[in-house]
């Protein structure tokens, strides 16, 4: 998992969770960085790992 290298000494923790009706999100630290179902689309690759590192350095 490309979070997982990157992000290493960054992160604690990553947790997948099950979801239906093609919800995809992604969070860090409780804060919501990225949401399918609000932009409609799918992320682009590597848009994932930008908005992260964007949220771990405001952290």
């Amino acid at each position: 998992m490309e979070l997982l290298k990157n992000f290493e000494a960054d992160l604690a923790s990553v947790r997948l969770v099950p979801s239906d009706g093609g919800r995809f999100e992604v969070s860090v630290e409780g804060d919501l960085v990225y949401s399918k179902m609000r932009t409609g689309r799918h992320a682009e690759p590597g848009e994932i790992e930008k908005l992260v590192a964007r949220r771990i350095k405001r952290g």
